[in-house]
């Protein structure tokens, strides 16, 4: 009988210190080299694998999903291949689960949703060394809050993303912006239909801009409208950013 191809979701998580980001680079580490050189190792044979998404140099993902195509006779039983498959990757990343799906379903263009984390601390904290932004002043929350509101709905948001990238819109949909109180500091959770690159840390820097400053909540309006990254704030650091969630309508998720 003739061996067939099946695609398959992997849903993977990791934490982003040690690598230039999820894409495989020409000369750095990525996560993506590092998952396709253990499936390579794993299966035999080399394996291409695509993301949901990419995320940049130190960022964190508690759920990316990534599809691949492999012959179904090399994945006799999911749990043991999960397991031998995180036993070639380093502690930084895992493999949580494993899906397979029609020849079709694609990672990337068939994501509907997808949300982040950004995490900022006030004390000095050695357990938050990489996964965590420390500022020295506190920020207004209830004025950051009020201007993320602002955020909500379908816009232009060619203001929050870097120059010169290929993409066919800067038009997306922001379904929930908002900053959470921690006992460390804040929190600031956005979910989106789909995001521009650097547009989270713009966003988060724009924020803190009007929770420092005297700007008023309104003040974003006025950023959005021009279309101007100069307008906006300052890019944040990565290394507090975090993918935490992506959606797709044929996954079951069980976060």
């Amino acid at each position: 009988m003739k061996d067939t191809i099946q695609r398959f979701f992997l849903e993977i998580a990791y934490e982003g210190t040690a690598y230039h980001g999820w894409q495989v680079q020409n000369n750095a580490i990525s996560v993506q080299q590092r998952l396709n050189d253990g499936l390579r190792i794993l299966l035999r044979t080399p394996i291409e694998t695509t993301g949901a998404g990419r995320t940049d140099t130190g960022v964190h993902a508690k759920q990316l999903y990534v599809h691949m195509d492999v012959l179904e006779s090399s994945i006799k039983d999911p749990g043991h291949f999960i397991h031998a498959l995180n036993a070639l990757l380093p502690a930084d990343i895992a493999i949580k689960r494993m899906i397979a799906t029609n020849p079709q379903a694609h990672a990337r263009f068939d994501a509907t949703e997808r949300s982040y984390e950004y995490h900022i601390h006030f004390s000095k904290d050695p357990f938050l060394v990489n996964r965590s932004w420390q500022l020295r002043d506190i920020p207004n929350v209830d004025r950051m809050n009020a201007a993320a509101e602002f955020l909500l709905g379908k816009q232009d948001f060619s203001c929050f993303s870097k120059s010169n990238t290929q993409v066919f819109t800067n038009i997306c949909t922001v379904s929930h912006a908002q900053w959470e109180k921690t006992e460390a500091g804040y929190i600031f959770h956005i979910t989106a239909d789909r995001f521009l690159r650097n547009m989270v840390r713009a966003i988060v820097g724009t924020l803190l801009e009007i929770g420092l400053k005297d700007k008023s909540p309104e003040y974003i309006q006025d950023v959005i409208r021009s279309k101007d990254r100069a307008k906006a704030g300052t890019s944040v650091p990565a290394h507090a950013l975090y993918l935490t969630r992506v959606v797709y309508p044929y996954i079951n998720d069980t976060h």
